[in-house]
């Protein structure tokens, strides 16, 4: 990331979300500290909307937060009955057909979905609260990053509801459904170090490091050939669904197809 957030002119830039591209990095930022990032709706579609404005030259995606905290977690004016100004509330959508409450729960859920692509690798830059929709928010990226001040937490259970914007299958796969179960229904903090100890982070520095130790991360993902990258993340997502004998085979469907290219035979 040679140049900061701030520098480069916005791809998007609405509804608390900051779309910005240098070259092969495309930085994704949310941008309402003063309510801690708390999400909306609207920062929902605001986040689907700059996956799709993703120019083909990215190859990484940073995800990161202004502010002390990286997000709080749904805004709580959505449990108000007026809910959001132009929006249905979180009552009207209670009382409508099944067939519409499922559609717009997976309206939503397509800000939290995209950041798995095969062509990117998205890094979670994590500071301070993520709470609920700020912990799905991160587990929805490949790799996260944390600060030593961070704090995960999945409050939706306490609350009378589920985790529901795709959090669940990353944070079984992670930390294992016994501990994932645990995390849930208590409720409870999880802090950088047990974040790293469990799989859950991939890193934890001070929080004034946050910045350089993604960079330097991305970095990293950028030196090895886009194929090549784009190859094992498919072999690594596909492996959880496989057996053995089935990931052997497509390791070898997969090797061949990568030294076929390098050799510049076609299939």
């Amino acid at each position: 990331m040679a140049s900061s957030d701030q520098d480069l002119v916005p791809v998007l830039d609405k509804d608390g979300v900051r779309l910005t591209v240098d070259d092969a990095i495309a930085t994704v930022t949310l941008t309402n500290p003063t309510k801690r990032n708390a999400q909306s709706p609207a920062l929902w579609r605001a986040l689907t909307e700059a996956g799709r404005q993703l120019p083909g030259t990215v190859r990484v995606v940073v995800l990161r937060a202004e502010g002390k905290s990286f997000s709080a977690g749904l805004d709580r004016q959505a449990f108000t009955p007026e809910g959001f100004d132009g929006e249905p509330s979180f009552v009207d959508l209670a009382r409508g057909a099944d067939t519409e409450l499922d559609a717009t729960i997976a309206e939503y859920q397509e800000a939290f979905t995209w950041w798995r692509r095969s062509d990117i690798v998205s890094v979670a830059a994590v500071q301070g609260h993520a709470i609920g929709a700020g912990f799905q928010l991160a587990l929805a990226c490949d790799l996260r990053v944390v600060a030593d001040d961070v704090q995960f937490a999945m409050r939706e259970t306490s609350l009378g509801l589920v985790p529901d914007l795709t959090g669940t299958h990353p944070l079984v796969g992670l930390v294992g459904y016994a501990r994932a179960l645990e995390i849930c229904v208590t409720g409870r903090f999880v802090t950088a170090q047990e974040a790293v100890n469990t799989g859950l982070a991939n890193l934890a520095v001070p929080a004034g490091q946050l910045d350089d130790a993604v960079r330097d991360l991305a970095s990293a993902v950028l030196a090895a050939p886009r194929d090549a990258v784009i190859e094992t993340k498919a072999l690594l997502r596909g492996a959880q669904d496989r057996t053995y004998e089935e990931q052997r085979t497509a390791e070898r469907q997969s090797q061949a197809r990568r030294l076929r290219d390098l050799a510049g035979v076609g299939d």
